[in-house]
């Protein structure tokens, strides 16, 4: 029978870009969040042989297939739960025949991480199936091998991102919170977003002799300012899924539903994700993406439950805590005080046509509890 793995999603409540890297990459400073949204990843895995030596080819040996329920997903060497699979094997120095299949439910390049949450789930189920674990540094180097969000899906919760987003750190919990994820019918080129980005930022400088400030320590101090120093790497996660790093003065109970006899108005009084926003955090993406796309800032709008023709920094009582982009894009998030508020929000959403679901957050403890759909 094969391990049923959850592959969760995740948003980014802020981003900021930085410039490009010698390897071409930009730099990025990131504050990830997943989402109770998911797909599932089904593995089956059958050793065929061991090498003694970990790290040997002896994937040049193993059987790879993959399957899905969706059109626009790859079924071969090109799918990143295939490449990691594959790796892993290798590092693990084992052969075996592996099966796969991914039941998506998530957008495809929608900015949720669906493909990068499809790898981590992929390693998690085959490490459960062959009984072995890689070591956590091993896992970590392997998922930014795959992709620069993957990471973060074997950290969950709230996680900090720098470099191109790969290098991940715990970060204290939020409270779950109620979201509405709007799917618009149209794709963001990511590189052409980043290509605008260096665009406007050398129009930037060149209207003025100023230095520009840095975006990423921008940031940096306005995670350090509501988190403190995160949680230390060690604590966040083990390579069994059991993570040891969670607040436990954040009451939840359940898949990030609403404690008992609790009002999640009231959790929200005073908790950080407020202070976060009382910050400015935003997505830098924004800036370039909404005047390619216009239709976005609509759907950020109804989102944030500004009428039409008023001020963006002045939603109406009772609506969205925060939204914004995720990533570039092209999936937008609301975040919000109560569920009323928040099917209000989804209701306004898709009045315009466009698809709109209705989450919350998921906090770390609840990731890695309800990681396994037995």
């Amino acid at each position: 029978m094969a391990t049923r793995v959850r592959s969760y999603s995740k948003i980014n409540l802020g981003l900021a870009i930085g410039p490009v890297r010698a390897d071409g990459f930009h730099s990025l400073a990131t504050l990830y969040q997943t989402l109770a949204l998911h797909d599932v990843v089904s593995v089956q895995a059958r050793p065929t042989s061991q090498k003694r030596d970990v790290g040997h080819p002896a994937s040049s040996d193993s059987k790879i297939s993959l399957t899905t329920n969706h059109a626009l997903v790859p079924t071969d060497a090109r799918n990143t739960a295939w490449k990691m699979v594959e790796r892993a094997l290798e590092r693990m120095g084992v052969a075996a025949e592996v099966a796969i299949h991914i039941e998506k439910e998530l957008p495809v390049q929608g900015g949720l991480g669906a493909g990068s949450a499809n790898a981590a789930a992929a390693l998690i189920g085959l490490e459960r199936e062959l009984g072995m674990a890689l070591p956590e540094p091993v896992r970590l180097e392997l998922a930014a091998e795959v992709g620069s969000d993957v990471p973060l899906f074997l950290v969950g919760g709230a996680v900090l991102g720098r470099g191109r987003g790969e290098l991940v750190q715990a970060m204290p919990d939020l409270p779950a919170t109620w979201c509405v994820v709007a799917v618009p019918e149209l794709r963001v080129s990511t590189p052409r977003a980043f290509q605008e980005w260096d665009r406007l930022c050398a129009a930037k400088v060149g209207l003025t002799s100023l230095p520009q400030p840095d975006r990423l320590e921008e940031l940096s101090h306005v995670y350090a300012s509501v988190f403190g120093e995160g949680i230390p790497a060690e604590q966040a996660s083990d390579t069994s899924g059991i993570v040891r790093g969670f607040n436990p003065e954040i009451k939840q109970d359940g898949l990030g539903e609403p404690p008992e006899q609790s009002d999640t108005r009231n959790d929200l009084a005073g908790n950080p994700l407020l202070a976060l926003v009382r910050t400015g955090i935003e997505n830098d993406f924004e800036e370039v993406v909404f005047p390619q796309y216009p239709l976005l800032r609509e759907i950020k709008h109804e989102l944030m439950g500004i009428p039409a023709g008023s001020c963006e920094d002045q939603p109406a009582s009772g609506n969205a805590i925060y939204a914004a982009l995720s990533g570039s894009g092209s999936a937008l998030f609301g975040l919000y005080r109560s569920e009323a508020d928040a099917i209000a929000a989804q209701r306004r959403v898709q009045a315009t046509g466009c698809k709109a679901i209705l989450t919350r957050t998921l906090p770390r403890q609840e990731y890695w509890r309800k990681m396994f759909a037995e």
